[in-house]
Order: structure tokens, then sequence, then C-alpha cells
């Protein structure tokens, strides 16, 4: 199974990146656009991993505060695109508890450091994304969710295995 630890984007969150990839759209710009069902933020990819069940009890182990999420610009990896995402510490700490809790259980993920952003494009037809801004929308997470990630005739297919709820304090 390939699983990924993510947070799920609100609807207005992902209006307002969606609007950005039909701005590049309307530029001309091609490639694999994500689809809006698709927008998420991922803390930690896993990979191929046979034991959703073992993540989820890893999870257990760590607690956050609601994390607040506003885009904070464009940028790409080659030429797959994505919209920057400022949380704060917020953000990098729950990240960091998510990772140590799959290091501590000997789970493998991709260590990368953490680079907050959503996907936006792949495959993108030309080689920098024009400076689009997405509407000032903010969202509140208060939930990381495991994914198992699978190849459908139409691109990726996300199912939703288990989640997290925020804690009031965060602190762990």
């Amino acid at each position: 199974m390939r699983l990924f630890l993510a947070i799920r984007l609100t609807p207005e969150l992902k209006g307002a990146l969606i609007d950005v990839q039909n701005v590049w759209y309307d530029m001309g710009v091609r490639g694999r656009f994500t689809p809006e069902e698709n927008l998420h933020l991922t803390l930690a990819f896993i990979g191929e991993y046979p034991d959703p069940e073992a993540v989820l009890d890893a999870l257990k182990a760590i607690s956050f505060a609601p994390i607040p999420l506003t885009p904070d610009g464009v940028g790409a990896f080659g030429d797959l695109w994505w919209a920057g995402v400022s949380g704060g510490p917020a953000l990098t700490g729950a990240a960091r508890r998510v990772r140590r809790a799959l290091a501590e259980a000997g789970i493998p993920f991709d260590r990368k450091r953490f680079s907050p952003h959503i996907t936006l494009l792949r495959r993108a037809s030309v080689s920098s994304p024009p400076p689009v801004a997405a509407a000032p929308v903010s969202m509140s997470a208060d939930t990381i969710t495991l994914f198992r990630s699978d190849r459908g005739k139409n691109g990726m297919l996300y199912t939703e295995l288990g989640s997290i709820r925020a804690t009031q304090s965060g602190d762990s």
C-alpha cells in the first residue's frame, strides 16, 4: 500500500487554489493539474508500507494544536508547481511530531526536509510558474489523515484510512 499523512483542505482554500490553476491554464500553461478532490498538504510520505494500522497506532502517541494555514506564494520543484503554505510553528511542530512518531515506531518515510506546499501541477509545459497569488483564504486544520494512494485510469485516487484530531494544548 502506498501511504501518506496529510491535512485535508477546506472547500474555500481548495477553491482559491483552483482559481490559481485556472489562471495558469488561461495563460496557456499545460500539464497535469491536480484535481480539486486531491488537493492536500502532505506532512509525511510513507510510500509502500503494508500496515496502515501500525501507522495509525503510531499517531496516537502525538498531540497537536489546531494549525492555521494560509497560501503563501507559488513555486516549483522542476516541472512540479506548487502553492506554498504558511502555518508557523504549529505546522512545523505537527510535522515534526508526526515524523518522530513514525521513526519511533520503525515506520519508514521520506526524510526530505519538510517544505510545506500543495502540489497544483505536474509536468508543467513551461519552466517556471507565473506569479499568481491565491485569494487570501485561511483555514484551521484540526485533523491529520492517513491516506492510501492508488493509480486509477484517470490519475491518482486517495482513500482516507483514518485520522487523529487536534488537542487543545498540542504539547507532547
